[in-house]
């Protein structure tokens, strides 16, 4: 009974828990390049913008920004996913296999998340359906 009153909530309430989901991983991709780029966050110094860590930053924090206002979700999320795959191979798989043990967790977390916006797009509320009526990509 109880899990079926669940079951009717999170139906009922879906688009804003997404919408809720989206924010959140927008804010925290964001973080992840603001510390990048800009030095925020963390004591370590910001990366040269013309690099391979300079642009991921750049993909990290537009792409957070992105997806926050729900501006070109799964197009973003293409390319922020594709970039968490080479974040993987290139900086966690020579140090291990095993995610939880080579530091991997995050690009794979990460991942996920954006091979589920890639499915649902930006959602009900996002700034791409309030400008152009319409889900553009």
């Amino acid at each position: 009974m109880f899990i079926m009153l669940l079951g009717k909530v999170f139906h009922k309430a879906g688009n804003v828990f997404y919408f809720i989901f989206r924010i959140f991983i927008g804010f925290l991709f964001f973080q992840h390049g603001a510390q990048k780029l800009l030095g925020w966050f963390t004591d370590n110094d910001p990366v040269a913008l013309f690099s391979l860590m300079g642009a991921a930053g750049l993909i990290e924090s537009i792409g957070g920004l992105f997806i926050i206002l729900g501006l070109f979700t799964r197009l973003v999320s293409l390319i922020a996913g594709i970039e968490m795959i080479v974040a993987y191979f290139m900086a966690h798989i020579p140090n291990g296999f095993i995610p939880i043990q080579n530091g991997g967790e995050l690009a794979l977390l990460y991942l996920a998340s954006y091979i589920l916006m890639l499915a649902y797009g930006p959602g009900k509320w996002s700034l791409e359906k309030a400008l152009f009526k319409k889900e553009i990509f």
